[in-house]
């Protein structure tokens, strides 16, 4: 079972020093010499520190090793985790690759499991076989299905906001199609509503909208063409009117027309924190430009021309 609720210890900068038998300073210094342990930020961009770092760290120390040792060893025993799902995943072992993750939520958010541990250890089988290869079929098969047993253990929605994501990954085994779940339960996480749809439906579109009523709309995905994503996000547009878009992993929508949209980190916990900062600012701000109806039908006539689509 995947616990999607894992604590993370997180220390604040005096705290992580006393636990290190450091001053402040020392660690800030630490860390801008090199980058470690780096901490996360809070919304008001406080310094917080995970227990893995830093008693990772001061158990370097402890062995009397220098500063710069300290850190190669504290780094090495963080990346422990990786090594072992990728090893699971080499053998093809399905429940060594779901005793890996545990593991590593034991010790971890769960965006940060995803991140630092499942997606890295699969982008280490792209990088090895290929992301055409059977290694990489299997190892995507078992992340689709884990992330679809966290989703489901995931907390309802405490937000009214509704993200529509208009999937134009391939199938299963596009490498995107990995990381846009995992933004998908990252988002859902963070509170809001998701409803991924593939950009190739477009028959009764207008039903799925009325009844989910999105207030934010992500195209995300490389591999569907821009005719399919300009009809499919027309239809968004006349079902639901004028929404905020944001691309992920598709690079930007125009090529020199009036286009305007926010392009989102590759890397799905930042694309989810602006996601939702997205969202939130809407909420109180509205926004001065949207995909309105004018760019979608220049997107589609674009299309339209480039491959002989009639209307």
């Amino acid at each position: 079972m995947v616990n999607s609720r894992a604590p993370v210890r997180t220390f604040k900068t005096s705290e992580a020093a006393a636990a290190l038998n450091v001053s402040p300073n020392t660690l800030r210094a630490w860390e801008r010499r090199f980058a470690y342990p780096k901490p996360q930020r809070t919304a008001g961009q406080h310094r917080l520190y995970t227990d893995r770092d830093i008693f990772a760290l001061r158990d370097a120390l402890q062995q009397g090793l220098s500063i710069s040792s300290a850190v190669a060893r504290a780094r090495e025993a963080v990346s422990e985790d990786t090594t072992v799902l990728g090893g699971a995943l080499a053998a093809f072992d399905v429940e060594r690759a779901d005793a890996a993750m545990e593991a590593a939520l034991a010790l971890r958010s769960v965006e940060r499991a995803i991140e630092e541990v499942l997606l890295s250890s699969l982008g280490d089988v792209a990088d090895r076989h290929g992301s055409d290869s059977a290694p990489w079929a299997f190892a995507a098969r078992w992340a689709t299905d884990w992330l679809s047993r966290a989703q489901r253990l995931a907390p309802p929605p405490s937000r009214s906001a509704g993200v529509l994501i208009g999937d134009a990954t391939r199938d299963d085994l596009d490498p995107d199609a990995i990381a846009l779940r995992a933004l998908q339960l990252f988002t859902g996480r963070g509170g809001a509503r998701v409803l991924a749809l593939p950009v190739s439906g477009i028959a009764g579109l207008g039903d799925v909208l009325n009844a989910f009523g999105p207030t934010a709309v992500v195209l995300a995905g490389g591999s569907a063409g821009d005719d399919d994503v300009a009809r499919w996000a027309y239809g968004v547009r006349s079902a639901a009117g004028p929404l905020p878009v944001a691309i992920f992993r598709r690079g930007d929508l125009g090529d020199g027309g009036r286009t305007a949209t926010r392009v989102l980190p590759s890397s799905p916990t930042e694309a989810h924190e602006e996601l939702l900062a997205m969202i939130e600012h809407r909420s109180v701000h509205p926004p001065t430009r949207l995909l309105d109806e004018d760019d979608l039908a220049e997107l589609l006539a674009r299309a339209e021309r480039r491959h002989g689509v009639g209307a």
